[in-house]
């Protein structure tokens, strides 16, 4: 039942994104809103009631609000997010009906999130062990490489022309290393469930947002949106650099 309940709140919480979005003609709120409402249902869901529940809901939390303020410090004052621009451009006339059911596929889309949280949280093991650590430490990463990704590129906005690309820090070896930093901290949740049939529900988490990231709605429109504003600059820094995992850049023959 509180699974249930955990649903209607997500959606709850995209139709009023849907509001604020058409309200204000900012899509990044919609963004922030989602990491919130999917940290608070998670929250809900998780019940924390013992040491690796409370460590769960710990992680989940500090995750969600951290998320949820980065974006939108990004998004006041801001303009349209380019991968929103694209669909209210293709969509056109009916981009208002279309979006609100596309954000409630999104709010369908925290739910594998919520449940692997959750589940993970109540692993029956005695409490701490190896794996707990393990799970905290790659939890602990995963944010510090999102936030670091975050910080670096909103620095290089500062004092760099609208058409460059960022090629500082992580930018360097991983053309999105934000989402590579969201991508590991899900992969904590495996082994906070780790010892029986948890861990491998839990899998979901990982799995589900580097297909969500990687292949739906991450990586593809906003390279999309690079390819047609930076043109061949872009080929070239995607010919060097890692899409997804971090690596060494490539060398190239018209790069010195």
């Amino acid at each position: 039942m509180s699974f249930i309940f955990c649903a209607l709140g997500v959606s709850l919480a995209m139709s009023f994104a849907w509001l604020v979005r058409m309200r204000t003609g900012q899509s990044g709120w919609i963004d922030a809103i989602w990491s919130l409402a999917t940290g608070v249902s998670a929250l809900f869901f998780i019940a924390p009631q013992d040491g690796r529940s409370l460590l769960a809901a710990t992680l989940v939390a500090f995750w969600s609000l951290r998320l949820a303020g980065h974006i939108a410090l990004r998004t006041r004052g801001a303009g349209e997010d380019p991968r929103y621009a694209a669909l209210a451009q293709e969509w056109g006339a009916d981009f208002s009906r279309r979006l609100f059911i596309f954000l409630q596929i999104q709010a369908a889309a925290a739910l594998p999130l919520i449940l692997a949280v959750g589940l993970a949280g109540h692993a029956p093991r005695p409490f701490p062990d190896w794996a707990d650590g393990l799970g905290v430490l790659i939890a602990a990463c995963g944010i510090a490489f999102e936030a670091g990704a975050d910080s670096q590129l909103r620095r290089f906005r500062l004092t760099a022309s609208p058409q460059s690309i960022c090629e500082q820090g992580l930018w360097r070896f991983s053309r999105h290393p934000n989402y590579f930093g969201e991508f590991l901290f899900w992969c904590a949740w495996p082994m906070i469930g780790f010892g029986d049939w948890r861990a491998i529900v839990a899998l979901i988490g990982p799995a589900f947002i580097y297909l969500l990231l990687n292949h739906v709605s991450g990586v593809p429109p906003l390279e999309r949106h690079m390819r047609l504003s930076r043109g061949a600059a872009f080929d070239e820094y995607a010919a060097r650099v890692p899409r997804f995992f971090p690596g060494r850049p490539r060398h190239t023959s018209n790069r010195s």
